[in-house]
């Protein structure tokens, strides 16, 4: 008699890659998710519909949540490449030079059921009458530019919100490094530049990241403080990004460890703990419980554990009230068809309803 295999669930696959992380699927955070206001298929409706967005930009926002595998579901896959200014292109595409043609990072993202791509002028500028109307593109108006010497940190404008509302945009994106000395400048130029945006129909998306030496004090590195990234996202919904993106919190208690700026200490008794859907969920309740999207970044290619970690970080970004994952060297940095299914796998976490909000 033949013997009956079970196939395994979605629930599985994910357990099985979170290995001995899988606690996290039935962890219980220090903050409710009563007062949160949550993803789902109405998000726009329930949650943007009520703000001074006009109805071109909800129908640009409605546009970036209708998209791809998680279209409908009020979660998002966005695919964001401008590694090759931000990191230099040989750095970012040598591991794959077939994404120094930009074709091929738009068609990574369309292969992989992905909401949206999020890319430089030129990359999406180079093939915006192919694409523009297949799959949303999010512009990404400011860079690092690396190639001064020596390297100076700072994000500088490289075109205009006109330029991208020309090419078929649905939203531009921007980088604010938030505790760098031309921080000021940078909230300034982003805030008008957003402003524009809303003015023309197109949705923010901001990279709320943190710069600063003085970050990293004994040994630990502060610009992934849950205290820290928190404030960062805060100040980011404050100059109306409709969607934040920020890097996957690691530890916590930024503000007291440099004795400066304000904190309380209930931040870490009440609010936050070790555990980083806690630490995450510190992160959603600083973009107006949840009310501007939380994303996280995937982060590096780390070689054959890039699933393992894309879907831990995915589960922690979905359990703690996030709105879902941006990831790309992670998937270009791969032959493409391991980039979908690593895409795939990811989208698989939001996909699966045993996942559940903590």
């Amino acid at each position: 008699m033949a013997t009956l295999v079970r196939e395994s669930s979605t629930l599985d696959v994910i357990a099985d890659a979170l290995g001995e992380r899988r606690d996290l699927l039935r962890y219980q955070p220090k903050v409710a998710k009563a007062g949160l206001h949550l993803p789902g298929p109405d998000f726009v409706d329930r949650i943007y519909a009520s703000t001074d967005r006009s109805p071109q930009v909800l129908r640009s926002l409605h546009q970036l949540f209708s998209t791809g595998r998680l279209g409908g579901t009020g979660y998002l896959s966005i695919l964001p490449v401008d590694q090759g200014i931000e990191h230099s292109a040989g750095a970012s595409f040598a591991p794959n030079p077939a994404y120094f043609d930009p074709e091929n990072i738009v068609k990574l993202a369309v292969e992989g059921g992905c909401n949206a791509v999020a890319s430089t002028f030129g990359v999406l500028g180079s093939v915006a009458r192919k694409y523009a109307h297949k799959i949303p593109f999010i512009v990404k108006l400011n860079h690092n530019e690396l190639l001064t010497f020596p390297n100076q940190y700072d994000q500088i404008m490289f075109g205009t919100v006109q330029e991208a509302w020309n090419m078929g945009a649905v939203a531009v994106g921007a980088t604010v490094y938030f505790g760098s000395e031309q921080s000021t400048r940078q909230i300034q130029e982003v805030a008008v530049a957003f402003h524009e945006a809303h003015r023309l129909g197109l949705a923010t998306v901001l990279w709320c990241y943190l710069r600063n030496s003085a970050f990293n004090k004994d040994g630990v590195d502060y610009h992934l403080a849950a205290d820290l990234t928190g404030q960062a996202n805060h100040l980011g919904v404050t100059i109306e990004a409709d969607i934040i993106k920020q890097k996957l919190p690691e530890t916590n208690g930024g503000f007291t460890a440099l004795k400066f700026g304000r904190t309380t200490a209930k931040v870490y008794s009440d609010l936050t703990s070790d555990n980083p859907i806690d630490l995450t969920r510190y992160q959603v309740m600083n973009c107006y419980m949840g009310r501007a999207g939380l994303i996280n970044s995937g982060g590096a290619s780390s070689g054959e554990s890039d699933k393992a970690e894309a879907v831990y970080t995915a589960v922690i970004n979905k359990r703690a009230g996030g709105t879902g994952l941006i990831s790309g060297r992670k998937a270009f940095q791969r032959p493409m068809a391991e980039g979908v299914r690593l895409l795939h796998a990811i989208q698989d976490v939001y996909l699966c309803e045993d996942v559940t909000v903590a």
